[in-house]
């Protein structure tokens, strides 16, 4: 058997926290004698700043983390996400959805980012879309997009279920795991000015990385069902999995961005020392 590809993928929206500490080291620490790899998820081109990313390679030299390769950045990306979307219009599961703006501007902030939280529309908490225009007629779907009307691309899930049929993924700590592909509904996978969402770019980045271990928090584990059925239509290896429990506050929340205590630069400021910092992530020497 060969050893572990892994991966470490923040997002350069902010600095990172003790839970990113806990994911990349994680990460790390399960690649082995194999090689570990850091990719920036920089498309929301909105929030991510150059300063993060500089911020982030900073913070995890100063942990004591290396990667092997260079670091892929999804913004350089956007001809492979635009082929996997071509692939998936083929195949008939993608439709145009037309819905407000209001409703449209919440799933834009949380498209460019890995959702947390339970079930929602693909991109985080919330109730699962009610597929309000997967029954638009194609001359309704033309004249609204003849009229410059915002659309997003969302995945027929019903139609995808149909094509794939029944799918399972391997998770280190749960074992084989059936897929529910109607687990997060009609999930929103492209825009016009976001080329991109977490579910489409993450699974195929992952694939043309190599990745076979993916090892990430607990509350991804509803999208690993969404991602299963993507690499299904998409023709992708489907990796293992690993879900690890999350670093949690005071309060037992999961640790966000604006937890800036408990940033990597906070605490470097403050006089702890790397070895201190990896304790407190959960691995110490």
């Amino acid at each position: 058997m060969s050893a572990p590809v892994t991966r470490f993928a923040p997002s350069p929206t902010g600095f990172l926290h003790l839970g990113h500490a806990h994911a990349a080291l994680f990460a790390a620490r399960a690649a082995g004698p194999g090689r570990f790899l850091l990719r920036m998820e920089d498309i929301d081109r909105g929030r991510c700043r150059p300063e993060f990313d500089a911020a982030i390679l900073e913070d995890l030299a100063w942990l004591g983390l290396d990667w092997d390769g260079p670091v892929l950045r999804q913004s350089a990306r956007a001809v492979a996400y635009r082929a996997a979307l071509d692939r998936l219009d083929a195949l008939g599961v993608l439709y145009p959805c037309f819905c407000t703006r209001g409703e449209i501007a919440a799933e834009i902030n949380r498209a460019g980012a890995a959702p947390h939280g339970g079930p929602g529309p693909g991109l985080g908490d919330g109730p699962l879309y009610p597929g309000t225009c997967r029954g638009l007629s194609a001359a309704e779907r033309q004249a609204r997009m003849a009229r410059s009307e915002g659309s997003a691309l969302r995945l027929d899930a019903g139609k995808a279920a149909g094509l794939v049929g029944e799918l399972a993924f391997s998770d280190r700590a749960l074992g084989a795991t059936v897929v529910a592909p109607l687990l997060l509904g009609d999930a929103v996978l492209g825009r016009k000015d976001i080329e991109t969402s977490y579910h489409l770019s993450v699974v195929v980045d992952d694939a043309a990385q190599g990745i076979s271990l993916v090892t990430r928090g607990a509350d991804l584990f509803p999208s690993t069902h969404l991602h299963a059925v993507l690499q299904a239509l998409l023709g992708l290896p489907t990796p293992e999995y690993h879900h690890h429990p999350l670093i949690e506050d005071g309060s037992g929340a999961r640790l966000a961005k604006r937890d800036h205590a408990m940033t990597l630069r906070t605490l470097r400021e403050s006089g702890r020392s790397p070895a201190q910092v990896r304790a407190m992530a959960g691995f110490p020497d």
